[in-house]
């Protein structure tokens, strides 16, 4: 398979190397080497590197996958650029690629990959053409067994409506407006990993099928403190979702909740039954900051919080544990009705990558670079078809993720900008105030432009400049 090596060695330079079998195919011809500081600029007094290196592995997976990883890679490259990031990514096979190539969903070296990765960005998985296979060999399968691999029990899901989308939800304006929720849900417990389960009979000799919801104390603790961690740093409210009325599970997990409460007093705990929290989604999400909740309740309302947004082509996510590489994946599906036609959303996917940085890697200037750059590419009007509406830019899979980089390149000039001209505005007051003149600041201002990134680069270099 392939590995890209990512180094940002300058403001506007990038060192992409790869590293390919023989077999390999070329899956993001668009990534270009482009100009090189020589290494002594980018290296410290002893020849070391003095910038952060990161191990990634991706997974393209199937259907929009491969077209919106490459978008993910681009944006990975400007941000390696940018902020003097190296990278080693990987790539590697997952879902129905994977069967198609291997055999099985989830090959072994991928899953060895990914455990041995700083993080891990996954596309997504599934197409119509593995619907009718056995059940140990649907792409599915591939995904469950990677996140009970790699031991990510928190999947942490946003649920955020932009000021800029907000008439792209099926919710009236003055419900849908000012909507941030974040959906916590247990991930590798319950009733999807539940034993026993299986095909059997019944005492009537007719076929059934059966699983089985059981927690332990232990899985629901765990999550539990993630949630309470997550509320502390928004709004201080964390709502426990489960079906205590009912089932046995669900009151441990409502106990366990009230236990561990007492370990965050500055966060408020509420318990809700899940088929309210369903209904109060639709008709007042704004009432919710945090929510926590077991595998299968998690899977439903994360779906149902992600369609208050308008698209779910716009919702990350990130799949955590303790301690180790995290998952990071958009939350929609692979979408093979549209693969390969250059229709695919890739906001999600980028907002992955921010995820990515800000909780898998501690990177959090460069993951919020990113978030700030899809805002402005949604000021500047550009909208891809599933959330296209009157008077915006129709733009494809490609364009818009070239619209995101050009505006994190922007920001990054401008801020650039701003520093220059406040040198050049002290030393041409020194200057006129030595000659007894006044400063002309429209003439600093039009001067602006001609500083370009080699420019900035010397007055780096030769410790002039405002860094």
């Amino acid at each position: 398979m392939e590995a890209l090596f990512l180094s940002g060695l300058g403001s506007n330079s990038l060192a992409c190397s790869r590293t390919l079998t023989p077999s390999s195919p070329l899956r993001f011809p668009n990534l270009a080497i482009r100009r090189v500081v020589s290494a002594a600029a980018s290296s410290g007094p002893d020849g070391s590197s003095s910038r952060p290196k990161y191990r990634l592995t991706i997974l393209p997976g199937d259907g929009i996958g491969p077209e919106i990883s490459k978008v993910a890679l681009d944006v990975l490259c400007c941000i390696s650029s940018e902020e003097g990031i190296d990278f080693e990514v990987q790539e590697k096979l997952l879902g129905g690629a994977a069967i198609d190539a291997l055999g099985t969903p989830l090959p072994d070296d991928t899953l060895e990959a990914c455990k041995d990765s700083d993080a891990v960005l996954l596309a997504a998985i599934g197409g119509y053409q593995w619907d009718n296979n056995e059940p140990h060999l649907r792409p599915e399968r591939g995904l469950l067994g990677l996140r009970a691999g790699m031991g990510v029990f928190a999947n942490l899901r946003p649920a955020v409506v932009l000021p800029q989308l907000v008439d792209s939800s099926t919710l009236k304006r003055e419900v849908a407006e000012g909507v941030d929720i974040m959906v916590v849900r247990e991930l590798t417990g319950g009733i999807y990993f539940g034993q026993p389960k299986g095909f059997g009979k019944n005492s009537n000799g007719e076929q059934i099928g059966f699983n089985t919801e059981v927690y332990s104390v232990s899985e629901i603790d765990r999550i539990a403190r993630v949630a309470f961690e997550i509320a502390r740093k928004r709004r201080g409210q964390l709502c426990s979702v489960d079906k205590a009325n009912v089932l046995e599970a669900s009151q441990l997990w409502r106990q366990t909740m009230t236990i561990v409460a007492k370990d965050f007093p500055d966060v408020e705990l509420t318990h809700m039954l899940v088929d309210n929290a369903a209904m109060q989604l639709i008709r007042n999400p704004k009432q919710f900051d945090t929510i926590v909740t077991n595998n299968i309740f998690g899977d439903i309302l994360s779906d149902e919080a992600s369609m208050l947004t308008g698209s779910i082509g716009m919702l990350p996510s990130a799949c955590v544990k303790n301690s180790g590489p995290g998952l990071f994946e958009p939350i929609h599906g692979s979408a093979p009705d549209i693969a390969g036609q250059d229709k695919a959303n890739p906001l999600a996917m980028i907002l992955s990558v921010a995820m990515l940085l800000k909780y898998g890697l501690g990177e959090v200037k460069a993951a919020e670079r990113i978030e700030k750059a899809v805002i402005q590419t949604l000021d500047n009007g550009f909208r891809t078809g599933d959330i296209m509406s009157a008077g915006k830019k129709l733009v494809g899979c490609t364009a818009i993720g070239q619209e995101v980089i050009r505006a994190i390149q922007a920001n990054h000039l401008a801020s650039v900008h701003s520093c220059i001209f406040d040198l050049l505005c002290d030393r041409a007051a020194q200057n006129k105030h030595d000659s007894g003149g006044k400063v002309d600041i429209a003439e600093l201002e039009a001067a602006l432009p001609s500083f370009g990134m080699e420019e900035l680069r010397g007055l780096f270099y030769s410790g002039r400049g405002p860094f």
